[in-house]
């Protein structure tokens, strides 16, 4: 698989990647074809950034960030802090740092898993962390796609800027949220179409976008959800699966503002099959990784997925059905915002019971004349 040229390869001495996220070279997707056209050799030339400029909402206009401006703009972005910092949406046993404090508590204790291994996804495994007890052993981790550099630090301060021109609504664990979907209850398998007026307009390009790699040619997301965490909140997601009876195959998910670790984890009964890393890890541990010879429990193992900034995650596979993933208060250090796509489950597919329902969604979400419902 084509990949476009990216940090160097993993230094195995840093044994938390969220320390050291830019040293860890992750799997690039190339896209399938240029946008703005050209030769090959012009097209190879900007493959760190194979996109043209974000279509905005026409008004009010924005005007064209200079190179000397960019670093003003990210790190504007970057430091918007949070209005609400002593209102708290948690509900039940979902905590944030701010009812934590209003009731003169301490977090919930929360079992740690004994076991962690680190993503690599220039080999699709998962690796043993350094002076870990599975050191060196690893096994195959399918379902996970990186794709880094999917927008520009000028698209990206400009996302999270339009983002901040809506209101964020309280939500669990000390996140706030902007949802552009439908009202559904899951419980229940019913949803509402009623305010939903699809997706936001700048989110027009990232959905075209997406459509230029393999893994997301035909992916027509009918939802998006965007989260934002700050640390000063406590901010967090407890480890869960996403819905099957709405959502499909595939979650996507975009990185804003700062990296940090997507931990999943797997409450199967039963074990993992673990292989030897070779010399030469991680380059050789595709073709060279050795017949298992250890074995872990899966419920006793954590596998961290390094995100970098900017980049554009995909889950797939089991990945998305058969391990949870979570985002750990202690890997929010700086303001984070993602924006979560999804798309429809094959029940509102073409041939599905509820294919009316489904292509009305459709139509009304690539509208991109959506608000925040």
């Amino acid at each position: 698989m084509a990949r476009r040229r990216g940090p160097r390869g993993p230094d195995r001495r840093h044994a938390n990647p969220v320390l050291a996220p830019a040293v860890v070279r992750f799997q690039e997707v190339a896209p399938r074809e240029s946008v703005g056209g050209g030769d090959r050799k012009e097209a190879a030339a900007r493959t760190s950034y194979p996109v043209r400029a974000l279509q905005l909402p026409a008004a009010p206009a924005v005007p064209r960030l200079r190179p000397g401006c960019r670093d003003a703009a990210m790190a504007a972005a970057a430091v918007a802090a949070p209005e609400v910092l002593r209102e708290c949406g948690c509900k039940g046993i979902r905590t944030c740092l701010i009812c934590e404090r209003q009731r003169g508590g301490d977090q919930p204790w929360q079992h740690q898993k004994t076991h962690r291994f680190i993503y690599y996804a220039d080999t699709g495994w998962a690796v043993g962390a350094e002076e870990s007890d599975f050191e060196g052993w690893a096994f195959p981790f399918p379902g996970v796609t990186l794709i880094e550099d999917f927008v520009t630090p000028v698209e990206e301060a400009e996302m999270v800027r339009l983002m901040d021109r809506d209101p964020w609504k309280l939500s669990q664990s000390g996140r706030r949220k902007q949802d552009y979907g439908p009202k559904v209850n899951f419980r229940k398998q019913k949803l509402k179409t009623a305010g939903f007026r699809g997706l936001p307009s700048f989110s027009r390009e990232v959905v075209r976008r997406m459509g230029l790699y393999p893994v997301l040619e035909d992916f027509r997301p009918v939802e998006q959800c965007n989260l934002d965490y700050c640390p000063e909140r406590g901010s967090a997601i407890d480890p869960h699966l996403d819905d099957t009876w709405l959502w499909g195959e595939r979650l996507v998910s975009l990185n804003l503002l700062s990296p940090t670790v997507l931990s999943m984890s797997r409450e199967a009964p039963g074990s993992l099959l673990l292989c030897l890393a070779p010399s030469g890890f991680p380059q050789a541990l595709v073709e060279g990784a050795t017949a298992p010879g250890r074995s872990v429990p899966c419920r006793e193992v954590e596998v961290a997925v390094p995100l970098p900034r900017r980049a554009l995650l995909v889950l797939t596979r089991a990945a998305r059905h058969q391990w949870k993933h979570a985002i750990h208060r202690r890997h929010i250090g700086a303001r984070r915002v993602s924006a979560t796509f999804r798309e429809l489950s094959a029940e509102f597919g073409p041939s599905g019971r509820q294919r009316e329902l489904g292509q009305e969604l459709l139509q009304t979400s690539l509208s991109f004349q959506g608000r925040p419902t």
